[in-house]
C-alpha cells in the first residue's frame, strides 16, 4: 500500500511537467494547487511560460482545473485568462473539491493528477481520493510559517526520494 504522505511523483516545477508524461500515464485532467504552487502568494502577474504550459498541456488534450482551498478570489483572473476551470474552498485534504472536480469533467480518479506544493493538503489529498499526486517545490518561502512547514514535510521528502532510487534499480 502506498503511504498516504508520499508524492507518486516530485518534479522541481509545475511548468517542469510534460504533457507525454502525463499522456503515458493515462492522465486526463490535470488538478493545479494555486498559492505557491501556479503562483507564488506575492504574486498575482501568470508569466507567459507559465500561461505557455497551461497551453500545451490542454492542446495535448488533458482538462486543466486550479483545485484550490482558498476562499479568496485571487485565482479567478487567472483562470479566465488561461481558460481553465476553478474549483475553491476545496478543503484538501479531505476530498471535497477534488471530487466536485473529478464530477465536472467526469473523470475516475485513476486518470487524474493532481500537482501542489504541499504534502499535508495536496498530497495527502490527492492520495487518499485516489489521484495521483506530483509534488512541485514551493515558489516562494516569504514567511516563518511557510518555512516552518517545509522542514516538517522534508522528512516525506527524503523518504519519497529514497524509494524513487531504489526502485530504478
Amino acid at each position: 500500500m502506498h503511504f498516504p504522505f508520499l508524492p507518486k511523483t516530485m518534479i522541481p516545477r509545475l511548468i517542469d511537467i510534460r504533457a507525454e508524461d502525463l499522456i503515458e500515464q493515462g492522465v486526463r485532467l490535470l488538478m493545479l494547487d494555486f498559492d505557491n504552487t501556479v503562483l507564488p502568494y506575492t504574486s498575482n502577474e501568470p508569466t507567459k511560460p507559465l500561461l505557455d504550459w497551461v497551453s500545451g498541456i490542454r492542446t495535448a488534450g488533458i482538462e486543466v482545473c486550479v483545485v484550490s482551498n482558498s476562499k479568496k478570489p485571487r485565482a479567478i483572473p487567472f483562470c479566465e485568462l488561461a481558460g481553465i476551470g476553478l474549483i475553491r474552498a476545496a478543503k484538501k485534504p479531505f476530498s471535497k473539491g477534488i471530487r466536485a472536480c473529478l464530477d465536472r469533467y467526469g473523470v475516475p480518479p485513476e486518470q487524474a493528477a493532481l500537482v501542489g506544493d504541499q504534502i499535508y493538503t495536496d498530497v495527502l489529498g490527492a492520495n487518499l481520493a485516489g489521484v495521483h499526486s506530483i509534488l512541485v517545490k514551493p515558489l516562494h518561502l516569504h514567511n516563518i510559517w511557510l518555512k516552518g512547514r517545509h522542514v516538517l514535510e522534508q522528512p516525506f521528502i527524503l523518504i519519497a526520494k529514497h524509494k524513487k532510487t531504489t526502485q530504478r534499480r
